[in-house]
């Protein structure tokens, strides 16, 4: 059986997570706490980061969009990338905004500053500047999100894409420490309960890290 190397509270793991169960494709997941560098899975990814997965001959595959894109190329149902090109870039455009934008501006000053340094770093204090520019940037994206889904049934158009896997993964680690600020984006929270009913939704749902428990709404469908 393939082998997932994650930390539930890595977007780039999430996004993996949900590739997988939207594949149906079966898989061990293996809680990996990669700040702590362990020698046998710096084997598998010198760069020390999750995910990783490991297929059931041994290859191991390293980076989220790598390894998404490897998933979509060779189990093609559903498809998570579309068949013409244009649409296609327009995923991947959207991807690389979650993954680099979202994730710099947004996950990095909340989840980053306000549990990964404490989990990873026992006496590192949160550096509030960063969580004040994370809280201010943090709208602007959810007016993004719901300008798109105003103009389309999901973000890069039709259909259900890589594009929203991406998405919901960065949003579903605030949302775990409660920072998203539903309320005030009704076209963001709207898209974000589709995704969360989604089937493949459901193993993220039950994430529960002892000492970082989720507010009540987390896994509640209708918010």
């Amino acid at each position: 059986m393939r082998t997932l190397y994650h930390y539930p509270l890595c977007p780039f793991s999430r996004k993996v997570r949900l590739v997988l169960a939207e594949k149906k494709l079966d898989c061990e997941e293996r809680l990996e706490r990669y700040w702590e560098r362990r020698d046998e899975f710096v084997a598998l990814n010198p760069a020390g980061d999750v995910p990783v997965l490991v297929e059931e001959g041994g290859t191991a595959l390293c980076d989220s969009a790598a390894i998404c894109e490897y998933l979509d190329e060779t189990f093609r149902e559903p498809p998570l990338l579309p068949a013409e090109s244009l649409q296609r870039a327009e995923v991947r455009r959207l991807v690389g905004w979650f993954d680099a934008k979202f994730h710099r501006e947004v996950t990095v000053g909340l989840l980053g500053e306000k549990v990964i340094k404490r989990l990873s770093l026992a006496h590192a204090e949160p550096d509030s500047r960063l969580i004040r520019g994370a809280f201010a940037a943090i709208h602007q994206h959810l007016d993004y999100i719901g300008w798109l889904t105003e103009r389309r049934t999901w973000l890069a158009g039709t259909q259900f894409s890589l594009a929203d896997v991406a998405a919901a993964a960065q949003l579903s680690c605030i949302d775990y420490i409660g920072d998203v600020p539903w309320e005030r984006h009704a076209g963001a929270k709207d898209w974000y309960a589709r995704v969360k009913s989604r089937p493949s939704f459901r193993a993220l749902l039950g994430d529960h890290l002892p000492g970082v428990p989720p507010p009540r709404h987390y896994a509640d469908l209708d918010f």
